[in-house]
């Protein structure tokens, strides 16, 4: 059943009641790694193995995202500033447990490379915090995969 989320902003991501984290370095240049974030959006599960289908909407200011599991999300761009930050809330779902929910990658020139920060911030339902706060391993497995995928996806190198 589809949920609305409450509309959050960008200061949500560092006001957002559980904030989750996480970094890692890439091979690739930051402008190639934002085109593959923002630009090449129905790549994501290419990479991206938790993402079963994603689409930009709205001519660009939105995405659908559909993840393993049949979650779906609905979400509107709020910030996509080349090659640094892309950043989007989700406004409807079908996840239970989330009141906001609102994630950021940004990218920092790191030698020839680029380092990826990746932000997830959510404001859970009551009986949901528990899970989210402690969810955090799952959601580092979950990126470190990802953008593993990414960095050998666009260096051109196998698993």
């Amino acid at each position: 059943m589809p949920r609305q989320l409450r509309p959050v902003e960008l200061e949500f991501l560092t006001t957002a009641p559980v904030r989750h984290v996480f970094a890692r370095e890439v091979a690739a240049p930051p402008e190639t790694v934002f085109q593959a974030l923002a630009v090449d959006v129905a790549q994501w599960p290419a990479w991206f193995t938790s993402v079963t289908r994603a689409r930009p909407t709205r001519g660009g200011t939105g995405r659908v995202v559909h993840l393993q599991g049949g979650v779906r999300f609905e979400e509107t761009i709020l910030a996509a500033h080349a090659p640094e930050r892309y950043a989007y809330r989700v406004d409807v779902t079908n996840a239970p447990g989330v009141r906001a929910l609102a994630e950021e990658w940004h990218l920092a020139p790191a030698g020839s490379g680029t380092r990826v920060r990746w932000t997830f911030a959510i404001e859970p339902r009551r009986l949901a915090r528990p899970l989210f706060r402690h969810g955090g391993r799952g959601l580092r497995r979950s990126f470190e995969a990802a953008v593993g995928n990414l960095d050998r996806r666009l260096s051109g190198t196998k698993a």
